[in-house]
């Protein structure tokens, strides 16, 4: 027979596994319901770069770095909680992570993903010792899936240093900060590498499940989780190399995380701290892939010759727009900009927000009733 004390410890074991089995429930569930972080989209892994998912090559690395980094770092990365108005008022809708970034005249900047602020009512700073400071949207920007949040710097004492990812290597450590499943484990950092570099994740920003960006990301094995979003990913010198977006959560994948590098954050968070917004070219069309065109209507309304599979199909032109005064049409098909093949909306918005800026003159070759011919449009800004 059992005495009491050890009857006492294999009750206390008995509840342990039973709050490690609730625990693992409520992770799982997690997981399920957000296999991405970002909105509906396929990942599509486009690299050139080698891949690493061996955390052995860590094995040498002196333990005492990985501490300091975290030490240096881990006060600047924030929890933030976006509430929604509702039928019962207004209620937390979700939380995620943010780095604070920058200290300047009283004020505070923190860079984080713009879903996790999307649709909400008000924003909510919660610092490292708890101190929770209402925030400002400064602006957010889906395409890249980047915000800024401005709070008062009363309550500040860390910046964030923010540093590059030019010189990233695949099998160096990688240490991700934030808060995942909410601030239940706030201040969180997980250990890994930098798993592949140059990995490009197609966006869908109107949800019809058809990419509306590509966005280039470092690939890690540190542990990315729900609540993670917007929190910091840092090398040995406790620099930001890339903020935390999104992960790939599925029975079968294991330790396949995403994060947007520092070099490409930057001058977006810059953009949208000082105007709100990116400043990107505009034609002023509303534009369609022709190959989710039937092909009956390519050949018989368009009039489109057979060869010509591929493009954008104009739906309407903006009155006043530069697509207007470049005298382009509902039902063009634009196949070209410059010389350069447009074969979807994807490739047309990458040629003119990485080649061209507001005020540059553009060539389009287009088709019209079957014909081709060519416009030159000078681009406003968005």
């Amino acid at each position: 027979m059992m005495n009491e004390e050890e009857k006492a410890i294999r009750r206390s074991r008995k509840r342990s596994g039973f709050a490690y089995g609730v625990l693992g429930a409520i992770v799982a569930a997690f997981l399920i319901t957000a296999v991405f972080q970002w909105k509906g989209i396929t990942v599509n892994v486009e690299t050139n770069e080698p891949s690493a998912q061996a955390n052995e090559l860590n094995l040498g690395e002196d333990q005492s770095e990985v501490t300091q980094a975290i030490n240096k770092t881990s006060e600047a990365v924030v929890g933030i909680s976006n509430s929604q108005d509702g039928v019962q008022g207004s209620q937390e809708a979700g939380t995620g992570s943010g780095v604070i970034y920058k200290k300047d005249g009283g004020q505070a900047f923190v860079a984080t993903n713009h879903h996790v602020i999307e649709n909400a009512s008000s924003l909510e700073v919660i610092l490292y010792d708890g101190t929770k400071a209402k925030a400002e949207l400064k602006g957010s920007d889906p395409l890249t899936d980047l915000a800024v949040l401005q709070i008062d710097g009363e309550h500040v004492d860390k910046v964030a240093e923010l540093g590059s990812a030019k010189d990233v290597e695949v099998g160096q450590t990688a240490i991700a900060i934030g808060n995942p499943l909410g601030m239940e484990f706030a201040g969180s950092a997980t250990q890994g590498i930098i798993s592949g570099l140059n990995r490009n994740i197609p966006v869908d920003i109107n949800g019809d499940q058809q990419p509306d960006w590509e966005t280039e990301v470092i690939q890690t094995d540190a542990a990315i989780n729900p609540g993670n979003s917007g929190g910091a990913l840092i090398n040995l010198k406790g620099e930001v190399i890339g903020i935390n977006s999104m992960k790939i959560a599925q029975a079968e994948v294991e330790g396949i995380g995403f994060s947007i590098p520092m070099d490409i954050a930057k001058p977006i968070i810059d953009d949208l701290e000082t105007t709100g917004e990116v400043e990107r070219p505009y034609m002023g069309i509303e534009l369609r892939d022709v190959s989710q065109i039937p092909s009956s209507v390519l050949e018989g309304e368009l009039n489109l010759p057979n060869d010509v599979q591929q493009g954008v199909l104009v739906g309407s032109v903006e009155e006043g727009s530069p697509a207007a005064e470049a005298g382009l049409e509902k039902y063009d098909v634009i196949t070209k900009i410059d010389d350069e093949e447009v074969d979807s909306l994807m490739s047309l918005r990458q040629y003119l927000y990485r080649n061209v800026e507001p005020g540059d003159t553009i060539d389009v070759t287009i088709y019209r009733n079957g014909e081709q011919t060519e416009a030159s449009l000078k681009l406003s800004s968005q």
